[in-house]
C-alpha cells in the first residue's frame, strides 16, 4: 500500500496551451504529437479541445493536458480562462507565411498577460516541409526567440519532423522549473529539517523514504 501511495505523490499534471495564427498547424502538431496521425484537410478546430500525454521522468509520471484554441483564435476571441495555470506554451507559425511570423509578438503579449504562472515558452515554425516556398529564414526565427528568451524549434507536422521533441523539451522544462521551486519552497526545506531530526531520532525509514520522494530532481 506504500507503494502507491509513493506512486501517487509523484504523479505531476501540467496544462500547456497552443498558440498562433489560425492555419499554422496547431491542431496538427497536437494530433501528431498526442495520436501519431495527420489530416491534410483538416478543418478549424471547433470547441474547446485537448489531449492528455504521459511521458517518464527521473522515474516520476509526469502528464501534460494540451489544449488547442478551439478557432477562437480566427476570431481573436481566445479568452483569458485558455491560459489560465498554463505551466508552458507553444507559440506556432507557418514558416511559409511571413503574417504569421509577424504576429508572434501579439501571441506573446496575450500570453504574458493573462498566463497566472510562470511558463516555459518554445517559439515553434512549423511545416519546415515547405522549406522550397520559406518567407521566414531558420536565423529570424532563431533570433526572435533569444531577444524573448524563448526556446526555438522548426517542426513539420505532416512529416513528424521535431514534434516530439518540441513538446517533450517544453514538458521536461516545466517539471525542472516546477520541482527547483518545490526543492526551494520553505515547506520543503522545513520538511527536509524535520526529515533529518527524524533520521537523528533513529526514526530513520520514513525520514529517508520521505527524502527520497520530495528531493526529485
Amino acid at each position: 500500500m506504500g507503494d502507491d501511495s509513493d506512486g501517487e505523490a509523484e504523479e505531476y499534471l501540467f496544462k500547456v496551451v497552443i498558440i498562433g495564427d489560425s492555419a499554422v498547424g496547431k491542431s496538427n502538431l497536437l494530433s501528431r504529437y498526442a495520436r501519431n496521425e495527420f489530416n491534410l484537410h483538416s478543418k478549424a478546430t471547433i470547441g474547446v479541445e485537448f489531449q492528455t500525454q504521459s511521458m517518464d521522468i527521473d522515474g516520476k509520471e509526469v502528464k501534460a493536458q494540451i489544449w488547442d484554441t478551439a478557432g477562437q483564435e480566427r476570431f481573436r476571441a481566445v479568452t483569458s480562462a485558455y491560459y489560465r495555470g498554463a505551466f508552458g506554451a507553444l507559440l506556432v507559425y507557418d514558416i511559409s507565411r511571413r503574417g504569421t511570423f509577424d504576429n508572434v509578438g501579439r501571441w506573446l503579449q496575450e500570453l504574458n498577460t493573462h498566463s497566472d504562472t510562470t511558463v516555459a515558452k518554445m517559439l515553434v515554425g512549423n511545416k519546415c516541409d515547405l522549406d522550397n516556398i520559406r518567407e521566414v529564414p531558420v536565423e529570424e526565427g532563431k533570433a526572435l526567440a533569444e531577444s524573448e528568451g524563448l526556446f526555438f524549434m522548426e517542426t513539420s507536422a505532416l512529416d513528424s519532423t521535431n514534434v516530439n521533441t518540441a513538446f517533450e523539451l517544453v514538458i521536461k522544462e516545466i517539471y525542472s522549473s516546477v520541482s527547483r521551486k518545490i526543492l526551494n519552497s520553505d515547506s520543503y526545506k522545513a520538511e527536509l529539517s524535520l526529515n533529518r531530526v527524524s533520521i537523528d531520532d533513529g526514526d530513520s525509514k520514513d525520514g529517508q523514504k520521505q527524502t527520497s520522494r520530495l528531493g526529485c530532481c
